[in-house]
């Protein structure tokens, strides 16, 4: 993990992270979410849709961009203000989902950034958007400041 404060981002700045989906992830994913889409969870009901298989959910793959927001990019002390999502693709058990996060747009006088975050699978978007985050600033203490 790294920490960066607000005075640490410059943009173009990107943190990549790589993640290999396993049955067990998405049937712990169903388990915390309450999520039971047999889609997820049942081969027989899979190979019925147009996928062909268990695909895993969308918002597993959308919570990996968390994964580097708050370990890598900026990293600890971040906090989410928003996210947007645009699924693309589908992920399915045992592909290697790559995250991509990068800094476009900084605000200094809130102490936020906005970041362009894709995820792909073999070099095709699975999934892309833009994160909105409250970044810890040194001028602040080291802490984000206390109102969105």
């Amino acid at each position: 993990m790294q920490t960066l404060y607000f005075e640490d981002l410059s943009l173009g700045m990107t943190e990549r992270f790589a993640k290999t989906v396993a049955s067990s992830d998405v049937v712990g994913f169903a388990e915390v979410t309450g999520d039971r889409n047999p889609i997820h969870l049942s081969e027989h009901f899979a190979a019925k849709t147009p996928f062909g298989t268990r695909i895993a959910h969308g918002l597993y793959t959308a919570s990996l961009i968390s994964a580097v927001l708050g370990t890598r990019l900026p990293g600890p002390g971040a906090v989410y203000i928003s996210q947007t999502l645009n699924f693309r693709a589908p992920v399915r058990i045992g592909d290697t989902v790559e995250v991509s996060v990068a800094v476009v747009e900084l605000l200094p006088k809130k102490f936020r950034a906005r970041l362009a975050c894709t995820c792909t699978v073999d070099g095709e978007t699975v999934l892309d958007g833009e994160a909105w985050v409250k970044v810890p600033s040194r001028a602040a203490g080291g802490r984000p400041l206390p109102r969105v």
